[in-house]
């Protein structure tokens, strides 16, 4: 019927693949101890094999959503599709891994995902910047139940809605720009700003006391302590009295 096969007796890896990632399963792979092949990826070039340059990219965000890259605004794929292509030149985005299926059996691949690496370590780094510590965590201890909704392909539950409603309001303030340097399979934030930032150079030194008072720090931490405190005054007392006996 004309259908591509790109299998060979040689190369028997079954391969999935869409705008945000290209998985590679089958043959050596499925061999826990061994490493993956050269042969197996198709996205990316070996990190050590990759420029011996750093490449920097900033990525521009509004309300949670990658809009520009380098200042160029660019509708969603396309967006990704020069990310793949940066990242992947740059060895960023590979992934080897076990994974649980839902019907409990567990498996291995080959992932790659250069443009959506990119994109969540920008993303992740904007959100440390612009998220309070309490939206920040409960946002993190939802990820993993929300993945796992998207995985078991229940993208359509009342519960995967609640979610996102939840995410939605989360992503008000995550506007701003990261700027990302990539190097033979590494990607690191190494700047951000955000006009919804919530960092005060001002509270965050440790110089001089006008605008947080050092002093302050005494009776918070008599209070904050006081259970632990309580606590080991009790069990000081329960083992005088059992060294009484």
């Amino acid at each position: 019927h004309n259908v591509p096969v790109t299998a060979t007796a040689a190369k028997i890896y079954s391969l999935d693949g869409n705008l945000w990632h290209l998985s590679h399963e089958g043959g050596v792979i499925e061999q826990p101890w061994e490493e993956p092949p050269g042969d197996a990826y198709g996205l990316s070039v070996a990190p050590a094999d990759a420029p011996d340059e750093a490449e920097y990219v900033t990525i521009s965000f509004e309300s949670g959503s990658p809009v520009a890259v380098d200042g160029q605004r660019l509708d969603p794929v396309p967006l990704v599709e020069r990310l793949n292509a940066l990242g992947g030149k740059h060895g960023v985005g590979r992934v080897t891994l076990l994974e649980n299926r839902l019907v409990g059996m567990k498996s291995r691949g080959v992932y790659e995902t250069p443009g959506g690496t990119i994109l969540m370590s920008a993303h992740g780094e904007l959100e440390h910047l612009t998220l309070d510590k309490m939206t920040m965590r409960l946002k993190d201890e939802l990820a993993m139940r929300y993945a796992d909704l998207v995985y078991n392909g229940q993208w359509f539950t009342p519960l995967k809605g609640a979610l996102d409603a939840f995410v939605d309001k989360t992503q008000e303030s995550v506007t701003g720009d990261v700027r990302l340097k990539l190097f033979k399979g590494s990607c690191d934030a190494v700047g951000v700003s955000s006009p919804f930032g919530l960092y005060d150079e001002d509270l965050a030194t440790f110089g001089a006391d006008d605008v947080y008072r050092q002093a302050d720090a005494e009776g918070f931490i008599r209070l904050f302590g006081l259970g632990q405190k309580v606590a080991n005054q009790r069990d000081r007392l329960a083992n005088q009295a059992e060294v009484r006996r």
